[in-house]
């Protein structure tokens, strides 16, 4: 017999509703949808008695004017029932799900052919504490035999100082958390060796129960006292200790004192301190290391965490030697002779984000859930990062909170089959991987590529890529990873502007798949609710045009339709807000958070579009995670500014033709724009960073005309190249130019 299973930590999952509410949110959801059934009704008869009436008057300027706001209004409300029914898909699993219980959780104690399990954390010059965070999370994550590999892709030799301390920490970190756990893990394999000497002698069912609650007592010591030693600065800090060391240490202690129970009654079997000391003996048995592909003149050398992924993935399973060829580095296949780098395959991948942390059971819930018989065909199975708690700053914190909803419309949207793969953190199936394969040449060498790149949204790609060839993608309905929010407003416009770069040219590839001939029918929710998760762009550009263009002679436009349209979404939205521990006033600080994004956002699509006409992808910036504040570029705070006395003279123009609502819908958006200028960019902030990007502007030009006049002797073409560097400076890559203003 094996102790009872412990009741849940204190500090476990606060992201869900209770059961007793899920029939009542139910309930809303419902009457919410019936509501905005019943608007859509109204609007389209409205919108027929106008077109019919313009037509008789022959108004044709106005019958483009009035369609154009209709369409507007339709792209708003399709977005508003799309999350509607995505909150009732969640809150369907959420009433039907049932926790795994701790037997189903650890049979991979008692598994005779264990899944290997590799997990890849891809990085690029980060900070030491940060990676620190997830190395530390995916190394006690529970799993027996695990690898952890710390895929460093900083420049092997750089130039600057603070760049060379970065990439030594990097480096020695895995080697030093590796030395750490070797150190315990020797106490309890030792353990588990002497239990094994025993078995020939008769077995003690208390005397055994007693000495495995001391070994869990010593474990949690060993997790409280590094959870003390920590230096807690921030809320990642204080999360980490929490979730990642003082949660398991207080589950350990829970499982000592069942154990102890246990040695009063002597009912402790010989198969369960078998499995008891098995799991001791492998808390610990994560092996770390670290690889870097741009040390190898043939591996790819593209700058993005595709790359990084797919260099080391070819590599699995293979026995490899360092050769140098022509003056340079590369990795090759040992052959016969012995290997220089001998890299073990895996079943399964655990892709994790460098500022990402991963709870205990993360992979015991996942690989449980992929390895059913009926998940064959799973060949991602994910639980979508939420937002670390306790942020201190208003902009990231409304961003945790958008993201923290946002994981509840990606449950939602499994019900319907309809998930897409969430690049922060997943377990994937590496024979899945293998299926999407394709071959490439990189500066002649061939590359394997499993995860493509095609795009900036890699993640959202390779998804479609894998429901083309009849795999499917799951979401896990329990919160167990975390990652970083972006902290300013510089940071949250390079990723937002990644993210709404590159969706709408995976359309035609779920196109394709929408009209494969099998299950056609039966798969249109899913393929609806895929093309709005790549267009929801539209959305944006919709709610830019609703504010900014003047509809002229709209006495008929009732604009009451819009805002009826509006109530039924931001109702429910401030309940999951509520849910998620934010306070329901932030619903309109979202509101002001969306406006200020939409500029953003049109953005990431306009470069999509550029990509699609030249063929050239914009580069992989990635998102800035520093201790002081990223620098934004001046547009994205100048059009809030210019776009607010506009927004105020089209609420004038529609009060003159159309009386008071048209004018309080206007004075509404351009009081939420000037809360976000204040709240979110910063007045002094934004003045530093216009004034930064006007004096780079200035600096490009006078390159200019320094490069028109180049010094006889010299080729011009080194002055000319000088200009592009400084446009990607503009561009705030990660490379070069990145403003670091103290706030």
């Amino acid at each position: 017999m094996t102790p009872p299973r412990t009741t849940p930590s204190k500090t476990s999952d606060r992201f869900a509703f209770e059961d007793p509410d899920v029939n009542r949110e139910i309930a809303y959801t419902y009457t919410a949808i019936g509501f905005e059934a019943l608007v859509t009704i109204f609007v389209a008869n409205g919108l027929g008695r106008i077109l019919i009436s313009r037509l008789q008057e022959h108004n044709f300027r106005l019958i483009v004017a009035d369609l154009f706001f209709f369409i507007c209004l339709g792209c708003l409300m399709v977005g508003s029932l799309i999350y509607q029914v995505t909150r009732l898909g969640y809150l369907y699993r959420r009433r039907r799900h049932v926790a795994l219980n701790r037997d189903q959780l650890e049979s991979v104690y008692d598994c005779e052919k264990l899944q290997s399990l590799v997990v890849l954390v891809p990085s690029y010059q980060e900070e030491e504490c940060v990676v620190r965070h997830t190395l530390m999370s995916a190394a006690l994550m529970e799993y027996p035999g695990k690898r952890v590999v710390l895929l460093i892709d900083d420049p092997p030799r750089p130039s600057k100082s603070s760049e060379m301390r970065r990439l030594a920490s990097a480096r020695k970190l895995p080697r030093e958390i590796d030395a750490m756990l070797r150190d315990q893990e020797a106490v309890y394999v030792k353990e588990l060796e002497e239990f094994h000497n025993r078995r020939g002698l008769s077995f003690d069912s208390a005397r055994e129960s007693q000495r495995l609650a001391a070994l869990y007592r010593q474990v949690a010591t060993w997790f409280e006292a590094q959870a003390h030693a920590y230096p807690g600065e921030d809320h990642y800090d204080t999360l980490y200790a929490a979730r990642i060391l003082m949660e398991p240490a207080s589950d350990h202690r829970a499982r000592a004192h069942a154990l102890e129970e246990l040695a009063l009654t002597a009912s402790l079997s010989f198969s369960g301190a078998t499995h008891e000391y098995r799991r001791l003996a492998s808390l610990f048995s994560a092996r770390l290391t670290s690889f870097e592909r741009k040390r190898y003149e043939n591996l790819p050398h593209a700058t993005n965490k595709a790359m990084n992924l797919n260099s080391y993935i070819g590599l699995l399973g293979k026995r490899l030697r360092e050769v140098v060829e022509t003056g340079k580095l590369h990795l090759v296949e040992s052959g016969s002779e012995p290997p220089d780098l001998l890299v073990p395959d895996a079943d399964y991948i655990i892709t994790v984000d460098a500022d990402s942390m991963l709870l205990s059971k993360y992979a015991l819930n996942l690989t449980y859930v992929m390895g059913r018989p009926e998940a064959a065909r799973y060949a991602v199975v994910q639980s979508p990062f939420s937002a670390v708690p306790g942020s201190p700053g208003m902009l990231e914190r409304l961003a945790g909170a958008q993201t923290d909803v946002q994981w509840i419309a990606s449950q939602g949207s499994t019900f319907f089959n309809a998930s897409f793969w969430v690049g922060a953190n997943a377990l994937l199936r590496r024979k899945a991987l293998d299926d999407i394969c394709e071959v490439f040449y990189e500066r002649g060498h061939p590359v394997r590529r499993y995860i493509h790149d095609h795009t900036l949204v890699e993640d959202t790609e390779s998804a479609i890529d894998l429901v083309l060839r009849g795999w499917l993608i799951y979401n896990h309905p329990e919160r167990l990873s975390y990652s970083a929010t972006p902290r300013d407003f510089g940071a949250l416009v390079i990723q937002r502007r990644r993210w709404a770069n590159g969706p709408l040219l995976i359309v035609p590839k779920l196109l394709r798949y929408a009209t494969k001939p099998d299950r056609r029918f039966a798969k249109l929710p899913e393929v609806f609710l895929r093309l709005y998760g790549l267009t929801s762009v539209s959305s944006a550009i919709a709610m830019a045009l609703m504010v900014a263009i003047p509809f002229l002679d709209n006495k008929p436009l009732p604009l009451v339709w819009l805002v009826l349209a509006a109530v039924p979404y931001y109702l429910l939205y401030a309940r999951d807000l509520k849910s998620c521990g934010y306070r329901w006033i932030d619903v309109l600080r979202m509101y002001s958070f969306n406006l200020l994004l939409i500029p953003v956002s049109i953005a990431g699509m306009l470069k999509s579009l550029r990509q699609a006409l030249t063929g050239n992808p914009s580069p992989f910036i990635r998102t800035p995670k520093v201790p002081d504040r990223t620098a934004a570029p001046a547009i994205y705070t100048l059009i809030p500014v210019l776009a607010m006395p506009w927004m105020l003279l089209v609420a004038i123009m529609g009060f003159v033709h159309s009386g008071y609502a048209f004018l309080a819908f206007g004075s509404v958006n351009v009081a939420a724009l000037l809360y976000a200028l204040t709240a979110f960019i910063r007045l002094r902030c934004g003045w530093d960073d216009v004034r930064a990007s006007f004096v780079a502007r200035f600096s490009v030009l006078k390159g200019e005309r320094t490069a028109c006049s180049a010094p006889a002797g010299l080729s011009p073409d080194v002055h000319r190249a000088r200009v592009p560097l400084r446009q990607r400076d503009l561009e705030f890559s990660d490379t070069r130019a990145r403003q670091k203003i103290a706030s």
